[in-house]
């Protein structure tokens, strides 16, 4: 009974924060929208950037307080707010985005996530984005690029486009680079060659170094995993039953093997996807360790 009070409780809780927030940077947002120049535009989005620190700061409380749950953090403290940093991570729940928020905020610049070119246009969360200058993604399928060759290139200059505006001040951008939440049925049919993960996808992390590679000073390599809540660990954290968080941290630096012409350079391109393997076995490994020390 006292699980399911904490649920109500605690999702009534994360809804008011996020309620709260989102309107406070969508107040920001018609402001941002009408101001002059690119400068004035800028301090909207530090305003909207500390507004989300403000929302990670409630969440962290929020889970700290309603759970038991024990931190095991590693790495990362070379890190400092004012760098520029790609970060990759493997993907298991909702809660992957509240603890990447909770244990870097206040040690990188505040993360912005690919978003979906359709979340735009979703009432309040859509403009809550757009102030805070995360970067919208509009990916073309294969298919689509057969039958519409004008379109191909464009989804690139998006991107492009998108990243554009962290030119001037310090950012982290995240890249899920699995493109989906880890479950077991997922990994039986992707027919990956690792236990806990899902195969990585290169084209997304390669379109971001194609953007803004040249402004990252590192890459930010994390593995997350939730050894004693396993199945369903956003559930469980608000149900007060989360008990172990682990996050491990690696900074990469941004050298050759990343830096290429991904879609037109074939042995770059297999250069790059051997890279990426090579990082997704040696989590798989991380993990695996992680999993039998529980």
């Amino acid at each position: 009974m006292l699980a399911y009070l904490l649920l109500v409780l605690n999702v009534s809780l994360v809804i008011l924060n996020s309620a709260v927030c989102s309107i406070a940077i969508c107040i920001v947002a018609v402001f941002k929208f009408v101001l002059p120049s690119a400068v004035l535009k800028s301090k909207g989005t530090q305003l909207a950037n500390k507004i989300m620190w403000l929302w990670a700061t409630v969440n962290a409380a929020i889970l700290n307080i309603s759970n038991p749950v024990e931190w095991d953090i590693q790495g990362g403290e070379e890190l400092k707010k004012d760098g520029w940093y790609l970060m990759i991570s493997n993907h298991l729940s909702w809660t992957d985005i509240v603890v990447l928020c909770c244990v870097f905020k206040d040690r990188i610049p505040m993360p912005k996530f690919f978003l979906k070119q359709q979340l735009l246009y979703v009432p309040f969360i859509g403009m809550a984005c757009w102030a805070l200058d995360m970067p919208f993604m509009r990916r073309y399928s294969r298919e689509y690029l057969i039958r519409h060759p004008e379109k191909r290139g464009q989804d690139l200059a998006t991107t492009r486009r998108s990243c554009a505006k962290f030119k001037h001040a310090p950012t982290t951008v995240v890249n899920y680079v699995e493109g989906t939440r880890f479950t077991e049925e997922k990994k039986r049919s992707s027919k990956a060659n690792y236990q806990y993960l899902l195969q990585p996808k290169t084209g997304g992390i390669a379109y971001t170094l194609a953007a803004m590679g040249d402004q990252f000073e590192n890459i930010i390599d994390v593995t997350l995993a939730y050894p004693g809540n396993t199945d369903m660990p956003f559930k469980d954290m608000l149900m007060g039953r989360m008990t172990k968080i682990v996050v491990r941290t690696q900074v990469l630096p941004v050298d050759d093997q990343v830096q290429g012409d991904y879609f037109n350079d074939k042995p770059y391109k297999r250069q790059f996807q051997q890279w990426l393997g090579d990082i997704w076995q040696q989590k798989d490994e991380r993990l695996k360790r992680i999993y039998q020390a529980k």
